[in-house]
């Protein structure tokens, strides 16, 4: 279901850039095309990286406030406790650095 709803948000993007495309002129285009012609990658570059960064940003804050409260229900096991919060927190940020690699080959391809 959500890959559905992905590709379908992805296809409702676009079309707005066909339809101006074959408004001045350009016939027969494709996404991709109308894309490049409209240069809506500023556009795909800042999305790509809006919806890259929520779920990581949701994470590393669910992260933050469990191990908060970890800490403080048991203050001895604290330094275990931050090194699995670290090890986490880097697993989740790595996410929000793929979405930032495809903004920017969006951007510079």
């Amino acid at each position: 279901m959500k890959k559905f709803l992905l590709t379908l948000g992805s296809i409702a993007a676009f079309l707005p850039a066909v339809a101006f495309a074959q408004e001045a002129g350009i016939h027969d285009v494709g996404l991709i095309e109308a894309a490049k012609a409209l240069d809506l990658r500023d556009f795909a570059m800042a999305f790509a990286m809006g919806v890259g960064a929520i779920g990581p940003g949701i994470g590393i804050g669910i992260i933050g406030g469990k191990s908060a409260e970890a800490v403080g229900r048991n203050p001895e096991a604290a330094a275990k406790i931050q090194t699995v919060m670290i090890l986490t927190v880097a697993f989740a940020e790595a996410v929000a650095i793929y979405a930032l690699v495809v903004a920017l080959i969006v951007k510079f391809v």
